[in-house]
């Protein structure tokens, strides 16, 4: 970041870029013990109860996609990193930034779209603002949110965590969101209808954490894909991660349109996935209450935590080879989120 004096794109990536701006300008001027342990919530106790608190801005292009639009979006992106605390999303707060020409049936078109999300997720929007901003000043619509859930006793869900010999458990396959994206934005057509995976996954954690008290880490991964979610949680708990990319679910279309465009599926954006690390013992159990759920039904063991290579991803490929797995560098794919 000290070489650099304008921000780029690739700040915003959710990749190594982004993990820098946070770590060497955002929290030098924010340290504090909440917001230093780098979840997607922070955690804190409030009258004797645990509350997760977490916010969040979308701006996604285009606003409408395959499986979503940004209103969903929003709101499930919000739930879902309530959920990922271990918290039971409650209330939630929405912004929108609107340019000035915005048409109001698309407006009325998103508003629906995150009403049906709420009422899915049990969530309730209580309170929001409203600003317009001149023609050319926010392409279009943008929306920030915040949440806030109430953590159950006992849970103790972080992404420092981890443990050597743990497992990694994936809810389902990777690249969805990422490809539908780029599909709409760039107008390519593929055999078959590639949809983004955008879901509220707060029924799915409440499953997880009833199946098993040791699940140590939950994230999901958004920007920068499950490579820079897992280097983020190894960082975290300074722990390395052993994956093996013949347990990592992914749609053969995906694959296939990411052979084609150049991307690494493991940078790929999902937005209704989720990343959990799990006591060895624990991780059947949790694995088949995962399955169980609509949102989980594809998910895999996919490797473990280790003991060597503390904050290093490594993946055993399927020819038999090791290869390490970095945070995205630079930007794959602008406006996904």
């Amino acid at each position: 970041m000290k070489k650099q004096d304008r921000i780029l794109l690739a700040h915003g990536s959710g990749g190594k870029l982004s993990h820098d701006l946070i770590s060497q300008v955002f929290l030098p001027n924010f340290a504090n013990p909440f917001l230093e342990r780098l979840d997607d919530a922070a955690v804190f106790e409030l009258s004797g109860e645990s509350l997760a608190f977490t916010t969040d801005s979308y701006v996604v292009s285009p606003l409408f996609f395959k499986g979503g639009d940004i209103g969903k979006l929003a709101l499930c992106g919000t739930v879902n990193d309530l959920a990922m605390s271990g918290a039971v999303p409650r209330f939630l707060s929405v912004a929108f930034i609107i340019e000035e020409g915005f048409l109001v049936k698309d407006l009325l078109r998103i508003l629906d779209s995150m009403k049906s999300a709420a009422e899915e997720a049990g969530v309730v929007v209580v309170t929001g603002d409203t600003k317009v901003v001149e023609k050319g000043g926010a392409d279009g619509l943008f929306i920030n949110t915040a949440g806030l859930g109430v953590v159950p006793p006992g849970t103790d869900i972080s992404g420092s965590n981890a443990r050597a010999g743990d497992k990694i458990i994936l809810s389902g396959t990777i690249g969805d969101h990422g490809i539908a994206i780029i599909s709409e934005r760039e107008g390519l057509s593929f055999q078959t209808k590639i949809v983004s995976d955008c879901a509220p996954l707060n029924g799915l954690v409440s499953e997880m954490l009833k199946a098993s008290t040791e699940v140590r880490a939950m994230r999901d991964p958004t920007r920068g894909g499950l490579a820079s979610t897992l280097n983020e949680i190894a960082q975290q708990s300074r722990v390395g991660m052993e994956i093996k990319e013949e347990k990592i679910p992914i749609k053969e279309d995906v694959f296939g349109a990411c052979e084609m465009l150049g991307f690494d599926p493991l940078h790929e954006a999902n937005e209704g996935k989720l990343v959990a690390v799990v006591a060895a013992n624990a991780a059947e159990a949790v694995l088949s209450a995962m399955r169980k759920n609509r949102y989980g039904k594809d998910a895999a063991i996919i490797g473990e935590a280790i003991e060597g290579q503390p904050g290093r991803v490594l993946m055993k490929t399927t020819v038999g080879a090791t290869r390490i797995v970095d945070m995205l560098v630079g930007e794959q794919l602008p406006r996904i989120c």
